[in-house]
């Protein structure tokens, strides 16, 4: 706040008779005197032109409140402002205050009451008479009698009746006016509201540009949108969301026309914007069980001028055996102790201009746990199609070769197979989704005709589901399953690294890493040819940037082939802490076994980025 001065006219500004702070702030911010407060005039006669112009800005301000009936008094150095009258004794005792003290300026406020609505009709801009029913529906139209005659509610629910003729495939309607009719003895506003609804169109032409280094083709590939299909609005941030997908598009932008074609269809243009060719990242992660590891990986987003993209991952942590007790410290460094991993991943989409896309993925791999010991290398070729936005299923070939060593003995083996694959994802986000559902099958039969060391029959399914409680999303329900089954060979015939444990951050967090199966010599786990996981959590936004996250997990690994839960079910309750940041939560939980034994920590903490699940 300035100083009294000799060169200028510092002032006190200060606004009485509003309690509420939100109005408070909104006449604040309507206000020319309050945002020019650190910039005061230099004479009293531009402090008091300044205070006198912002009579209609505060009266305005209010009346958007719902209070119409409200009444703004200013003073200046203790002299009352007349609107438009003679304000010359106010400027002589702001004058008189000069190098003495900041001059005090009130905003005295008398509110009155809300005004409410009384009667709210919507006309359709094309006859001049009442919407038709069908047009109007309580969903799309919000506003009824009895709600505040604010600005904000009647703007929200004029463009809800616009929101909800487009959901209709009505693309070209519009608002024309809004009229309200202020009663002000009885407090009440009556309000006339014109749309033009337009007609019912269809998805017409879709054009694209934008593009530079990629071939039109590729985004076309990812446009799932025909002509003639109705318009639906959601259609067109499905298709944003798919096309952004392909890792060297950034910006998606789609236009609609403002007009139809003369096949009666709404034609669209979708403008991208490229993303840069390479780009790298890191990351770091520790809990309590798995101890801390490093992530590293660098990306080419445009390999060939294909927008095939290459990525190179690297991934390094420190995993000495802790016979299932909480990870605390590195007391010696052993290279043996050490784990990671070195992937490569390549992505040709739209091949040929099609939907279909070639994956390639290959990589080795040296893993620790409690149970076993393991160096792998491997690769799997695949081809992708692309059915919607949100399906698609892949067929590829799967070869690894590998040994591992458990309490059983050391296995040298070798699987060569067949990898096939559905997906289906309708979620909003991939770090943070708030609604839809995730869900991913897939079958892979290795057999000794191939080259494998063992007949074996590969399963998995996992779904997801996230439903927001509110329009905001800021309360989410959020559930998993994940099942998985092993048939073909006996237990003891198939890799460690292949059987199933559960337990750990993407499992039953609780619980040591890997560490809940059945059992075998000296009670050492040995995985099993099954698996359960289930986990349901409640995502709730404190603030716009922190949350908590209650959740419950459950799961164990089963020696049959499908989960029979004759081992039990373990249990794990907690509490997560999430920060919200622009490229997703960090999350922090901290999880207890509900039905914890002897050898099982009695709690545990993670930390990483993303949702859990």
């Amino acid at each position: 706040m300035p100083q009294p001065s000799q060169q200028n006219l510092p002032y006190d500004l200060h606004i009485t008779g509003v309690d509420d702070k939100t109005l408070l702030q909104t006449l604040k911010d309507a206000s020319n005197t309050w945002a020019l407060r650190r910039d005061p005039p230099p004479s009293g006669d531009g402090l008091v032109r300044r205070a006198s112009a912002d009579y209609p800005r505060l009266a305005e301000a209010l009346w958007a409140a719902g209070y119409y009936n409200a009444d703004v008094r200013m003073s200046v150095a203790g002299r009352g402002l007349a609107v438009d009258g003679d304000n010359r004794s106010a400027a002589a005792a702001a004058d008189a205050q000069r190098g003495r003290q900041l001059v005090p300026l009130t905003v005295a406020v008398t509110l009155g009451p809300l005004f409410h609505l009384r009667e709210v009709r919507v006309f359709d801009a094309r006859t001049n008479q009442p919407l038709a029913a069908d047009l109007i529906h309580r969903r799309g139209f919000p506003l009824k009698a009895g709600d505040e005659a604010t600005a904000g509610n009647i703007r929200a629910g004029a463009a809800s009746a616009v929101d909800y003729l487009r959901e209709q495939s009505r693309p070209l309607a519009k608002m024309v006016s809004i009229a309200p009719v202020i009663e002000h003895r009885q407090n009440v506003v009556d309000l006339a509201i014109t749309i033009d609804p337009s007609q019912k169109a269809g998805i017409g032409p879709v054009t694209v540009q934008g593009t530079q280094n990629v071939p039109t083709s590729v985004v076309q590939s990812f446009i799932y949108l025909q002509p003639g299909e109705p318009y639906y609005p959601r259609r067109l941030s499905d298709t944003r969301k798919s096309i952004s997908k392909i890792d060297a598009i950034g910006s998606v932008r789609i236009d609609e026309a403002d007009h139809l074609d003369a096949d009666g269809n709404l034609p669209l243009n979708v403008t991208v914007s490229e993303r840069k060719r390479h780009a790298v990242g890191a990351s770091a992660s520790y809990s309590t069980f798995d101890g801390p590891s490093l992530r590293a990986w660098w990306m080419d987003r445009n390999l060939f001028g294909g927008a095939e993209r290459l990525r190179i991952d690297a991934e390094v942590g420190f995993a000495a055996p802790t016979g299932g007790r909480q990870f605390r410290r590195i007391t010696t460094f052993d290279a043996q102790n050490l784990v990671g991993r070195l992937k490569a991943s390549f992505i040709k989409p739209a091949l040929w201009g099609t939907r279909n896309d070639l994956l390639i993925d290959t990589g080795i791999q040296r893993e620790r746990t409690n149970s076993y010991w393991s160096m792998t290398a491997g690769g799997t070729v695949s081809i992708r199609h692309r059915f919607t936005e949100f399906a698609s299923v892949q067929l590829g070939i799967d070869a690894e070769r590998g040994r591992v060593q458990d309490i059983l003995g050391t296995t040298d083996y070798t699987l060569v197979g067949f990898q096939a694959a559905a997906n289906y994802d309708s979620t909003d986000d991939l770090l943070n989704p708030t609604r839809g559902i995730r869900v991913t099958a897939s079958v892979s039969p290795y057999a000794k005709a191939f080259g494998s060391t063992i007949n074996l029959l590969q399963s998995k399914v996992t779904a997801t589901a996230y439903y927001a409680l509110d329009e905001d999303a800021r309360y989410i329900l959020a559930g998993r399953v994940n099942v998985g089954s092993l048939a073909g060979s006996d237990l003891t015939d198939i890799p460690a690294n292949r059987r199933f444990f559960a337990g750990g951050g993407g499992s039953v967090r609780g619980f040591r890493y890997r560490y809940l199966s059945p059992l075998g010599p000296f009670g050492v786990p040995i995985g099993g040819r099954s698996l359960f996981e289930a986990s349901a959590e409640a995502r709730i936004k404190i603030t716009d940037t922190i949350g908590i996250v209650p959740f419950v997990d459950a799961g164990n690994a089963f020696a049959s082939s499908l989960p029979d839960f004759k081992g039990g079910i373990r249990v794990a309750a907690g509490l997560g802490l999430r920060y919200f940041t622009a490229i997703g939560p960090v999350r922090i939980d901290f999880a207890m076994p509900l039905n914890r034994k002897p050898d099982d920590p009695r709690f545990g903490v993670y930390v990483g980025l993303g949702q859990a699940f």
